[in-house]
């Protein structure tokens, strides 16, 4: 039987599994760690107050899960996996009480920005509105023909814009903050040329299918497709680490779910020149440094609808918030640095107990940051929400490098596997009609340093796993 082996398992390395599976293959999955699911695993807080609480461990929300094709595909809810949608997808409130909130409905979205609705419903609203013709080609490999070329156009055209320039369409705080808080997700400058992209389609993707939590913890999402690929004949090893190509065993095809620095360790005097040179080059962005509490009830937001969002962006203005990331690009730390908050607990209160409730939150930092930013997170909280701290039962941190330890692909803290500015923004990890190939035969590349990057969609796995089912067939 025509074998394949998957280095990683995190949902790009669990999705090419599955569809090799799918083809018959033998297939193995060989994971470093002694969990599988890389940056979709959930743990509980194992002592103290809140014990037996669900955390995620890195995404916690999940649009393009939602909108994937492939996962789509596989009937994931036989094995458990549940979506489950917050009343307001995400909000971003601001000094004096004030905030914006995005719901799935845009007409109410827009009401709630008063001048802005229109021009609001202009841009997100249209995307959103377009977003099912759009989701093929958005998670599919940048070089490809459209299936709608006029629809991709119009949105290309948007997207190339740098966010600062988009964000003059409107001209309330409320809504440049809103769109600012969904671009910096980015984690590029957001006066850069295409830092428009990703906030565009996540916004859109808010409005279009939301912004919901896997029920149980982002570990479902891993653990469904692990049943899956057991289902049609495939094994899972944890704490199997792949130094090199024959740590790896014997394959027809071999699949690496893994940071471009990684593939060329491991595929040492085997790359094409171009391609080692390109993995070289390959840039990691800023970093995430992750602060999970545990709170006695809710977050005492200031502007109380907040309560309502699954997920809080913490920036102020468009201006601070931009301000704030060209700091951390630059490698200095903010004072207030952009912050994410999750409340994953009002999409899904089983991960509650006995009135406590966790709180998920990250800022963005400087790549290999060797810093704390713990108090920098809590103040950017307590801003926004005072009294929050008198809230705190317990925190527990994760530092930039704790983070690359407990999931290699974040070289640096780079919870992106790579940096989403400029050219690789379009070209990841390198210019080439097959951003997947390694140029070793029957060797790909499928992490999220390949199209279309980050998310838990498991398209990057998808579209890796066709070009090894094609190579298998010439």
């Amino acid at each position: 039987m025509t074998s394949a082996v998957v280095v990683g398992s995190g949902p790009n390395g669990l999705a090419a599994a599955v569809r090799l599976a799918q083809e018959g293959l033998s297939v193995r999955v060989l994971e470093a760690e002694p969990t599988i699911g890389g940056g979709t695993r959930s743990s509980t807080v194992a002592a103290g107050a809140g014990a037996g609480i669900v955390t995620d461990e890195c995404s916690a929300f999940h649009p393009m899960g939602v909108a994937s094709p492939f996962l789509a595909s596989l009937g994931l809810e036989r094995h458990g996996l549940r979506w489950r949608w917050p009343e307001v997808q995400f909000a971003h409130p601001l000094d004096g009480g004030r905030s914006a909130l995005l719901w799935r409905d845009v007409d109410r979205t827009a009401d709630g920005l008063g001048a802005d609705g229109r021009a609001w419903d202009r841009t997100l609203g249209m995307i959103a509105r377009s977003f099912p013709d759009l989701v093929p080609d958005l998670l599919g490999p940048a070089v490809h023909v459209p299936r709608r070329p006029i629809v991709f156009a119009w949105f290309g055209a948007l997207a190339a814009l740098p966010a600062s320039v988009l964000a003059r369409a409107w001209r309330g705080d409320e809504a440049r903050a809103l769109f600012g808080g969904v671009a910096a997700h980015a984690f590029s400058p957001l006066d850069a040329p295409l830092s428009s992209a990703v906030g565009l389609v996540l916004g859109a993707a808010a409005h279009a299918v939301g912004w919901p939590v896997a029920e149980g913890g982002s570990q479902a999402i891993a653990d469904a497709l692990a049943a899956r690929l057991r289902e049609l004949g495939g094994v899972i090893e944890t704490g199997v680490r792949v130094r090199t190509l024959e740590d790896a065993g014997s394959f027809d095809v071999l699949l690496l779910c893994t940071a471009p620095g990684a593939a060329a360790s491991l595929l040492a005097g085997r790359l094409p020149a171009a391609v080692a040179r390109s993995y070289a080059r390959y840039r990691h962005g800023p970093a995430a440094f992750k602060v999970d509490y545990v709170i006695e009830g809710k977050v005492p937001w200031a502007a109380p609808d907040v309560a309502r969002a699954g997920t809080v962006h913490l920036g102020g203005t468009f201006e601070e918030t931009a301000r704030a990331e060209k700091q951390v690009l630059a490698g200095h730390m903010p004072a207030r640095p952009f912050v994410l908050v999750g409340q994953q607990f009002v999409a899904d209160p089983g991960r509650s107990a006995d009135g406590l409730n966790p709180l998920w939150a990250y800022a963005h930092v400087p790549n290999g940051y060797p810093g704390d930013a713990t108090e920098a997170i809590t103040g950017q909280i307590e801003r926004f929400a005072p009294g929050f701290r008198g809230r705190i039962r317990s925190v527990a941190s994760r530092t930039v490098a704790q983070a690359e330890a407990h999931n290699a692909n974040y070289v640096g803290g780079d919870i992106s596997t790579g940096a989403n500015f400029g050219a690789q923004l379009l070209f990841r990890p390198r210019v080439a009609l097959d951003p997947y190939s390694t140029g070793v035969p029957g060797v790909y590349l499928c992490s999220a340093a390949t199209p279309p990057g980050g998310g838990a969609h498991g398209m990057a796995g998808f579209h890796a796993a066709e070009r090894a089912i094609a190579h298998l067939r010439r």
